[in-house]
């Protein structure tokens, strides 16, 4: 088993792709297995999904819909709809795990690894990686 911790800047956006990432992080051994992500945060989510073709900008118009950044949650402290935030790891998962042959990270044609972070107050996130071979 391995492991490793990343540390992502996410200001200024709020789906930023971590792939290249993790397939450096599975491409150090010949391994298979799984690699384990998580996302040690209260708000935000780890998701996969294609990039470059739009889908981000429907994922923030979704989450705007979906969690509004307006006064009407009950989690009240930072800036407004801060409470929204706290409720998108029930939504998006600050976990994931995937597959890895002989160091290769297996993904659809369209996958890419993103973290989702509409928390404007912290954009420092940090990304456990885990290799477990099997």
């Amino acid at each position: 088993m391995r492991t490793a911790e990343l540390k992502i800047d996410t200001a200024g956006r709020r789906i930023v792709d971590v792939t290249a990432q993790v397939r450096r992080f599975a491409g150090q051994g010949t391994e298979s297995g799984i690699v384990h992500l998580f996302l040690a945060h209260a708000t935000a989510g780890l998701a996969l999904m294609e990039t470059g073709a739009g889908s981000e900008a429907d994922l923030e118009e979704l989450l705007e819909r979906l969690l509004p950044r307006d006064d009407r949650y009950a989690h009240r402290h930072g800036p407004r709809g801060h409470g929204g935030d706290h409720l998108l790891p029930v939504l998006v998962s600050p976990s994931l795990t995937l597959p890895v042959e002989r160091g290769e990270l297996v993904l659809g044609t369209w996958q890419h690894v993103v973290i989702v972070d509409p928390n404007r107050e912290n954009d420092r996130r940090r990304l456990r990686l885990t290799l477990i071979p099997g």
